[in-house]
């Protein structure tokens, strides 16, 4: 079977087509600029890049422009859109009621729409993309996979927030977590790099990048994940601040005279290394600064890098065993300084790197012979997740 990929923002969307017989991708592409002057697509097949630019005013014209470049004469990869069996979303919130991938109806489409209210930008882009889906090719089954979905196995002491009790059951207001889809293909690949069934194995998953997560899996499900009711929580981000104390907020908020909303585009958009470094959100510009002595870019990474230890060795705690570590993200897979920070002088934990092996890039084992935990490289590949939860649903 061949399965589309859709991964829709407010005002792109990214696709992949895959032929599922052996997990190939057959084409992938990005439209950008939807309702935006300069919209253009641009679709990749075996390395050739092929555009077009024209105006697309909606969702449902930048999928109706997918489906016709796919099957372009010229420039496809199918000769009809029903050799497409099935689509799969990218859904960012699902909650406590959607805690799987699932095939999408009026009511998963109900329940999408309800979480708008914690991941106001994504949700509203994601219910755009699976409706202009259905109204281009109707009757395609279309499945969501959701970024929450993968921590919902965390037992209530974890997802719990210590305010009263009245306020989650009003309000549902707890940790929900996020990259669930790439944690869960983490775990997936892991257990296949260890030999061992994905039930079997306690890994610790290092999603870095400019988001960045953490996520304790014990037998195959996720017991803890660093963010929280939102993707604020957790670790120190490209722009994000991770935790702080909170009343920090309504200090700012009195001192700045801020409103909420300003608020959250401070810890949202203005913090993270970006803030404490006033240079950059990306990592490679700050390893380049660092390099070159900048003290306030050299803080933001060990800030970021403390952070990460701290929850590791929080987790490692609460495994108990722990098989591997996994690094994963643009950081995770690029970032050699990162890897060495995170994980040195912990031999005395079973951790032990090879320093060597550490320079490399791409899938790996990075640690030494020797290590009670072993060390990996996992590049990530939520597509090729979202394929298989679609065409296990379809089936």
């Amino acid at each position: 079977m061949k399965v589309l990929v859709v991964n829709c923002g407010s005002s792109s969307l990214k696709y992949q087509l895959f032929n599922m017989d052996d997990e190939s991708v057959m084409g992938k592409g990005l439209v950008e600029r939807i309702g935006i002057e300069g919209s253009k697509i641009t679709q990749t097949i075996n390395g050739d890049k092929y555009s077009k630019e024209e105006p697309i005013e909606d969702h449902t014209k930048a999928i109706k422009m997918v489906f016709d470049f796919l099957t372009d004469k010229d420039h496809g990869v199918v000769e009809s859109v029903d050799e497409i069996g099935a689509i799969g979303h990218r859904v960012l919130h699902g909650g406590e009621e959607l805690i799987d991938s699932t095939l999408i109806d009026n009511k998963v489409k109900d329940i999408i729409r309800d979480y708008i209210k914690f991941g106001p930008l994504h949700n509203p882009a994601n219910l755009m993309g699976i409706e202009a889906c259905e109204k281009i090719v109707p009757g395609k089954p279309n499945v969501a996979v959701f970024d929450t979905a993968f921590h919902q196995t965390m037992p209530a002491y974890n997802y719990l927030y210590g305010i009263p009790y009245k306020y989650y059951e009003k309000y549902k207001l707890r940790k929900f977590g996020f990259h669930g889809t790439s944690h869960k293909y983490i775990t997936h690949r892991t257990a296949e790099l260890l030999g061992k069934n994905v039930d079997d194995i306690n890994i610790i998953s290092l999603h870095l990048g400019n988001g960045s997560s953490l996520a304790a899996i014990k037998n195959g499900k996720c017991i803890n994940t660093t963010m929280g009711l939102t993707p604020l929580e957790g670790l120190i981000m490209g722009t994000r601040s991770g935790d702080l104390d909170p009343t920090i907020i309504s200090f700012l908020q009195n001192e700045e005279n801020l409103s909420p909303d300003e608020i959250n585009t401070i810890l949202n958009k203005e913090s993270g290394v970006l803030g404490i470094s006033g240079l950059s959100s990306d990592f490679r510009d700050l390893e380049e600064a660092h390099e070159k002595g900048d003290e306030r870019a050299t803080l933001a990474l060990n800030m970021f890098h403390n952070r990460i230890r701290r929850f590791l060795g929080a987790y490692m705690i609460e495994l108990g065993r722990v098989d591997a570590i996994c690094f994963a993200g643009g950081v995770g897979e690029n970032g050699t300084d990162t890897r060495y920070q995170v994980t040195k002088n912990l031999e005395d934990y079973g951790l032990i790197l090879d320093e060597e092996k550490n320079q490399t890039r791409g899938e790996a084992c990075i640690s030494k012979a020797d290590s009670q935990t072993k060390i990996f490289i996992v590049p990530t590949n939520e597509e090729l997740m979202i394929a298989r939860d679609t065409l296990k649903i379809v089936k």
